[in-house]
């Protein structure tokens, strides 16, 4: 069983997509699901759908998506977490990365919720910089 449950679940995406496979199963947390909601606002992922299975709990099976109807190669080519348990990272409204001049995203943890690093730029917020996909 793993501590990182964020972690976890960007490396169970990252090597579905690397394998060309339709979905990914996760597992639920309240974290996850809000990264999940980021992925799926900005286009990385389909959608998403909280599975409840009796004797596993929860489960979030991830839709994936990629380009081409032939050939399918993923949207992302890299997710990286970033903040960890061991050693948080964080940024303030001014310092929140730019990742590949606006082509790849910062995912942040403010206190006004989960967003990209472009809107909290925005919103002039700062907070835990949890991974960045590109």
């Amino acid at each position: 069983m793993t501590n990182d449950l964020v972690s976890d679940m960007l490396t169970r995406i990252r090597n579905a997509s690397m394998a060309r496979h339709s979905f990914a199963r996760v597992r639920y947390s309240k974290l996850n699901l809000a990264i999940l909601k980021v992925l799926a606002a900005e286009g990385y992922i389909k959608s998403f759908a909280v599975e409840n299975e009796e004797n596993k709990g929860n489960d979030i099976k991830v839709l994936l998506k990629y380009k081409g109807w032939w050939i399918k190669k993923p949207l992302f080519s890299i997710i990286q977490r970033i903040s960890k348990p061991g050693l948080r990272k964080y940024s303030g409204a001014n310092k929140i990365p730019r990742i590949l001049n606006g082509l790849g995203i910062a995912i942040v943890s403010t206190s006004k919720g989960l967003m990209t690093g472009k809107q909290a730029k925005q919103l002039n917020v700062g907070g835990e910089v949890i991974c960045y996909v590109y």
